[in-house]
């Protein structure tokens, strides 16, 4: 099977978050079980970084990395990854390939491959990655709509299915946009023996000697507004005032200066910054794992979330983890008892944390089930094996 995926940046643009590292998992799975992998995207967030505008080998992935007009930032900050060589390599190329997996649904290279893929009647596939969830949907729904309906509606209709990261994820988004299409849904997926090794807590405390001898609550992800930090916030400067050994490490990368809300708020709670709250920024390979393995609890209040890479990734660290009931795999953490699921107010957040901390034995518990849940649910090998079959089932079908 030749396949063409299709989005609009690519690993190592980690500062994009997690779903760009899980889709890169996902397709080295995949390459080594034998699929045909090619990767059609830009270079934003790497120019410099990566050969551009030519095939180059990354981790047993063809991977081109087009150049691109940084026009319409309106759009988004980056724009609409405007990239006239990346439309004429799939005017050009399509035929090569038996299937695209098309990712994202709002910049440009999700709109040319659908476009040429209905054009040279070519089998394709949409993931909108959580990106046509009400929450965010309605966020500037005045420029959104008009595009949806310019664009994306059409590379919907005419896909062979839209690919799902959670029964959450089809439901809420079939009834808010009235979808009545095929549906895979296929959760992402980790290399969950990556956060099982063994806790060492010595190169933390040198980084961070004000986490030493403390009860780490961790947050990791991207800071915006759809995160909860708000909620967050307001709940650990209560549990603070009981607590003396708790602190709270918020790791991810900023996004259009939100840290500076985060600081305030912070500031308005009476906490004190980089003492009982410490920012890291983005964290990338042992640095991250590192984090996971010495906090005692995971927490991720998010407003909306498809899926939430980072709650595996806990799960998969045999963290005790609090999530939103905006969690897409929320009913998932719930039935497996790995997890406690909170609605998006502080009060929730604070009386979930106080338990935890104030439980060991139930924290245990927890970390024990979630990571029996990740292991079972969540490995990038079982998953490739689930999307390897739903390509296969498009091909057979078309």
């Amino acid at each position: 099977m030749k396949l063409l995926v299709v989005i609009p940046y690519y690993w190592p643009a980690l500062m994009h978050g997690g779903p760009v590292v899980s889709l890169h998992g996902l397709n080295k799975a995949m390459a080594e079980k034998g699929v045909d992998v090619t990767v059609y995207t830009t270079d934003v967030d790497l120019q410099g970084e990566v050969p551009v505008n030519r095939e180059t080998l990354v981790d047993g992935v063809k991977v081109t990395y087009f150049s691109f007009s940084p026009a319409l930032e309106f759009i988004t900050p980056f724009g609409w990854q405007f990239s006239p060589r990346l439309g004429r390599a799939l005017k050009e190329d399509l035929n090569r390939f038996d299937l695209v997996y098309i990712n994202t649904v709002w910049r440009y290279p999700a709109a040319i491959a659908a476009y040429y893929c209905r054009r040279y009647l070519k089998p394709y596939i949409i993931a909108p990655r959580g990106m046509l969830y009400p929450e965010l949907f309605s966020k500037k729904l005045w420029k959104k709509w008009p595009y949806y309906k310019l664009f994306v509606e059409k590379s919907l209709k005419f896909s062979w299915a839209i690919h799902y990261t959670s029964e959450d994820e089809a439901l809420r988004t079939e009834e808010f946009l009235r979808l009545n299409k095929r549906r895979l849904i296929v959760p992402n997926g980790i290399d969950v023996p990556d956060f099982q090794q063994p806790a060492d807590r010595d190169s933390l405390n040198k980084r961070y000697p004000q986490l030493k001898n403390k009860k780490i609550i961790l947050f990791l992800g991207r800071l915006n507004w759809k995160k909860g930090l708000d909620i967050l916030v307001k709940a650990f400067a209560k549990l603070a005032r009981e607590r003396g050994d708790a602190r709270l490490l918020i790791a991810g990368p900023d996004e259009l200066r939100y840290k500076e809300k985060i600081k305030d708020w912070i500031r308005q709670s009476g906490l004190a910054y980089n003492g009982q709250v410490t920012f890291t920024g983005m964290l990338k390979g042992e640095e991250k794992l590192e984090v996971y393995r010495n906090s005692e609890i995971f927490i991720l209040p998010s407003y909306s979330e498809n899926f939430g890479v980072t709650v595996v990734e806990a799960l998969a660290s045999g963290l005790a983890v609090i999530i939103s009931n905006k969690v897409g795999i929320c009913e998932e953490v719930l039935k497996n008892k790995a997890g406690m699921v909170i609605d998006t107010q502080a009060e929730s957040a604070y009386k979930a944390l106080k338990l935890l901390l104030d439980d060991p034995a139930l924290r245990k518990e927890l970390g024990i089930n979630g990571r029996k849940l990740a292991e079972e649910n969540y490995s990038v090998g079982k998953i490739a094996d689930k999307m390897i079959g739903s390509f296969r089932e498009a091909l057979e079908t078309r």
